[in-house]
């Protein structure tokens, strides 16, 4: 699948049962991590298990355009010889994100205290998305933006010549946002804060510390407190990543609903900060077991089994567990249209602002599938129609987001009726390897033929 280019039509049907052993491709998160503080440190950076979808290889080619040595060694095995803190060159050329925001927000704030200019573009989705949540609080350093108007790509950042250090309070919560603000102080003098009213996935702080900078968490009245030391020397560093969560998402949420399923799912990161639809399920009365829990690099990891669950039940989702799963609603809510009674999603208008406005676009094709939602602003509910209830039978649009396409493919799975994905192209930037691996579990997914 390609993220670029033509449309890939894609239909999935009713399965029989998935069965078997989901080996999901590595944390996003953590691999775009990897890459980008393995360029910052004095040395050799290993990774094994890189994620190799399109917005990680961006990040990637980002890198090198920095300076950073960064070679593909095998299958998820890379080598990145950094430049330093502060050591970043000025790229010759536009950086391309792609689908990223993740990728272009960090860079931005690794390069943001050096004085250097780079301009960043993106496809349509990223370039629609906003950027003055970032650009803001790197304003502060001294960095200085221009872009387009609403503070869209493509842009160019103009980085602070003599950065001060920032004390930054986020006013949406944003792992990206946070991650940003500690990768521009870096490389500025005396201490940066960040404070956030709600925990956001801590991969960055957990990174930072392994790669021997001086991170510190406080839990204080005005929130979390997250202070970092500038200008350290970072060292390179082997890094083993976890598999993704959110890539596990969609095997997990398929075989719930899919009836006669049994599958495991194993290594999978179950960083606190990143577990929340896993919680959620259980509580929804989904057959989930954690099996082989331990820790690997600074981070919890077990292996998930899941199976099909007939009697999940439809819960109120607490809102500050959003933080913890943002990413992860969409399928959740394909689980949701097959759960008895009614699911309600409070606390959620980041989803608004993703690769495509996720509320809207999920509320669109479950309708034309058959399940009633209702939305608002910052909040949606899905109608449960229990275990076989969904029609089916929709042509829906991915809108060039990889998340919807790969959750209405679940949806298919279950359905009376075959569900059509416009494109299913977008599902490379995250998960490349989707397609074969849901049908060596027993999915029916077949590209459309558009002669």
């Amino acid at each position: 699948m390609s993220g670029h280019g033509e449309p890939v039509p894609m239909v999935a049907r009713k399965a029989a049962g998935l069965k078997g052993v989901a080996e999901v491709p590595g944390d996003k998160s953590i691999s775009h991590r990897s890459l980008i503080l393995g360029a910052l440190s004095v040395g050799e950076t290993r990774v094994t298990g890189l994620l190799e979808g399109e917005d990680v290889l961006d990040t990637a080619k980002a890198m090198r355009a920095f300076g950073a040595d960064v070679e593909r060694l095998g299958d998820g095995e890379w080598r990145v010889h950094g430049v330093g803190v502060g050591g970043f060159a000025e790229p010759g050329q536009v950086i391309d994100c792609g689908n990223s925001g993740t990728g272009v927000r960090l860079i931005m704030g690794a390069m943001a205290t050096s004085p250097i200019a780079a301009t960043f573009t993106g496809d349509a989705s990223l370039n629609g998305r906003p950027m003055a949540r970032v650009t803001d609080p790197l304003a502060l350093f001294g960095a200085r933006a221009y872009g387009r108007a609403g503070g869209r790509l493509p842009m160019t950042i103009l980085g602070a010549a003599d950065p001060v250090p920032v004390r930054y309070a986020t006013p949406v919560p944003s792992a990206q946002v946070k991650s940003a603000v500690l990768l521009a102080g870096l490389n500025a003098p005396g201490e940066t804060v960040v404070i956030e009213k709600e925990a956001t996935r801590d991969h960055s702080e957990r990174m930072l510390r392994g790669f021997g900078a001086e991170v510190t968490t406080e839990v204080l009245p005005e929130g979390r407190v997250i202070t970092l030391k500038g200008q350290p020397e970072l060292m390179g560093q082997t890094v083993d990543v976890p598999r993704d969560p959110s890539s596990a998402a969609f095997p997990v949420c398929a075989a719930l609903i899919v009836e006669g399923s049994d599958v495991l799912v194993p290594n999978i990161g179950l960083n606190p900060t990143r577990a929340g639809l896993y919680e959620t399920l259980r509580e929804m009365g989904a057959d989930l077991t954690y099996e082989n829990p331990r820790e690997e690099g600074g981070e919890p990891v077990a292996d998930l089994r899941a199976r099909f669950s007939p009697d999940m039940k439809g819960i109120v989702v607490p809102p500050e567990r959003a933080a913890s799963m943002i990413d992860e609603y969409p399928v959740l809510s394909v689980v949701a249209a097959f759960a008895e009674g009614r699911t309600e999603m409070p606390g959620v208008k980041e989803l608004r602002v993703k690769e495509s406005d996720r509320i809207d676009a999920m509320a669109v094709g479950l309708r034309a599938c058959g399940v009633a939602v209702d939305e608002g602003e910052d909040w949606w509910a899905v109608e449960g129609r229990g275990p076989g209830g969904v029609t089916g039978g929709a042509t829906v649009e991915s809108r060039l987001d990889h998340r919807i396409a790969m959750a209405f493919l679940c949806l298919g799975m279950a359905t009376e009726r075959p569900v059509t994905v416009d494109d299913a192209g977008p599902i490379a930037t995250s998960f490349p390897v989707f397609e074969p691996l849901m049908q060596r579990l027993g999915a029916s997914l077949v590209r459309v033929n558009r002669a």
